[in-house]
């Protein structure tokens, strides 16, 4: 079980006092891992953890896989730190670069496009009362009904695949 954060992954930003979810998702709008922090945290501080959090399961043996091929992500995730992360990883970083930084001529535009996925399945996953509006005291349990939205939303995949 994990560990309570002392602030509860409450905190102050523009948007007001809440929580900021943190989510990796495939191409398809499948929920892989979530993760949460205090709304006054930056986002680049996340994706770490929850990055080593994603375990997809190999057809037939073999360890699960661990690292997506591309990570697509926006400005706010567009430091040297990241990009060095990714790298020694060998997931390939799709994300723009800030107007202070220097222009990456190898930017992906297409692959950036389908960032969209991410941001729709986060609306998605908001649409549930609980996630949306934070009922959940502690961050273990808001974090649970993270949880429980994203089976949710793997089993309305499902169905939805398996209709002709």
């Amino acid at each position: 079980m994990p560990d309570e954060p002392a602030d509860h992954a409450l905190g102050r930003s523009r948007g007001g006092f809440g929580t900021k979810l943190h989510l990796i998702v495939d191409g398809h709008g499948v929920p892989l891992a979530a993760a949460v922090s205090p709304g006054q945290a930056h986002e680049s501080k996340a994706l770490e953890p929850v990055l080593e959090a994603v375990r997809l399961r190999r057809p037939g043996r073999g360890r699960p896989r661990r690292r997506p091929r591309r990570l697509a992500g926006d400005k706010g995730y567009s430091y040297p730190r990241i990009r060095r992360y990714l790298r020694r990883r060998g997931i390939q970083a799709v994300i723009p670069t800030r107007k202070d930084q220097r222009r990456n001529p190898h930017f992906d535009k297409q692959t950036y496009r389908r960032r969209n996925v991410v941001e729709r399945c986060v609306n998605w996953l908001k649409e549930n009362r609980r996630v949306g509006t934070r009922h959940e005291k502690l961050a273990v349990n808001y974090l649970a009904m993270v949880q429980l939205a994203m089976i949710r939303r793997c089993l309305r995949l499902l169905d939805s695949s398996d209709r002709p």
